[in-house]
């Protein structure tokens, strides 16, 4: 049932200019009470007609032994005709590909199924390793806890990263993790809490506008140079450059949204140096100019 909950347990913390960002609705082809393996029920009041008047679908992962309803696959052909959004959650993907839609699309889904879904629908173009991932309209994500990452990432598209990384403190989870990052790491801890190097990431994270080099990361972690690089991907899946680099663009982002400061105060304060390197690094991640970007995702009042 989490996988279920999810999306709604995170999109309804949306706020934008005080108004509810999204309005989730659950359906299924035949409402009523949801059969669950636990003593908990789960009652869902809406038809597929919900398909039809939705921005974006998220279809929660079932298991891959379980058929899919023919009435779902064609209202997902439907909503994909449309131009709708339509993501999976975990073993969401399974459904996606019966349905035709990941042939020839890049997907990817918890690792122990890789194999299950590459040998059922082998013109899928599996990513294994990675927690969620986009091709145009459609989404995939990983394992349960990667749906979290792909929620988020629906909000940043949305709204912009600084309405979903205060979602993402608001549900107590991490900030925006990219889509790219490893799907599991080298320890069973988790990744941005608990780990040997977290002090390490929070006293970078105050010092973004600063040059930091490896060497300075390892001296605050007081470990050698390549300690720190093993450690960090062990906790993260990132190598630690690539870690500051998305941290930086996210200060980046947020800055463009929440204040007025020129665009090349915005790279200076980000440690992305010039306005130049700013833009290259967010018409790479976004493909929007920063101003593009501010005049999409600014939440400052117009005068």
């Amino acid at each position: 049932m989490f996988n279920l909950a999810l999306p709604e347990m995170l999109l309804d913390k949306v706020r934008v200019d005080g108004r509810p960002g999204y309005s989730v609705e659950l359906c299924a082809p035949d409402p009523g009470v949801l059969p669950t393996t636990g003593s908990a029920e789960v009652v869902l009041r809406s038809g597929l007609e919900a398909v039809e008047h939705a921005d974006t679908v998220i279809v929660a992962g079932n298991g891959p032994d379980h058929p899919s309803d023919p009435r779902v696959l064609d209202a997902l052909r439907t909503a994909a005709r449309a131009g709708k959004r339509v993501a999976s959650i975990c073993t969401g993907a399974f459904v996606l590909a019966e349905a035709g839609l990941l042939d020839g699309r890049q997907a990817t889904i918890y690792w122990a199924w890789t194999e299950e879904l590459a040998a059922r629908y082998p013109a899928v173009r599996l990513q294994p390793d990675v927690l969620f991932v986009q091709d145009g309209t459609l989404l995939t994500s990983s394992g349960y806890a990667a749906g979290i990452d792909l929620c988020l990432h629906l909000v940043r598209t949305d709204y912009g990263a600084a309405v979903a990384n205060t979602v993402a403190r608001l549900a107590l989870v991490a900030p925006v993790r990219p889509g790219g990052q490893a799907q599991f790491t080298d320890t069973p801890l988790p990744p941005e809490t608990g780990t040997a190097l977290t002090a390490t990431r929070a006293w970078t994270m105050t010092r973004l506008d600063q040059p930091l080099t490896l060497g300075d990361l390892a001296r605050h972690a007081s470990v050698s140079v390549r300690t720190l690089t093993r450690r960090f991907h062990a906790e993260t899946g990132l190598s630690p450059l690539q870690w500051l680099l998305h941290q930086r663009v996210e200060r980046a982002r947020e800055l463009l949204e929440t204040t007025t400061l020129p665009v090349d105060q915005v790279a200076r304060a980000s440690g992305l140096g010039t306005a130049d390197s700013l833009r290259q690094h967010l018409l790479r991640r976004v493909g929007l100019t920063p101003s593009g970007y501010r005049a999409t995702f600014s939440r400052l009042p117009v005068d």
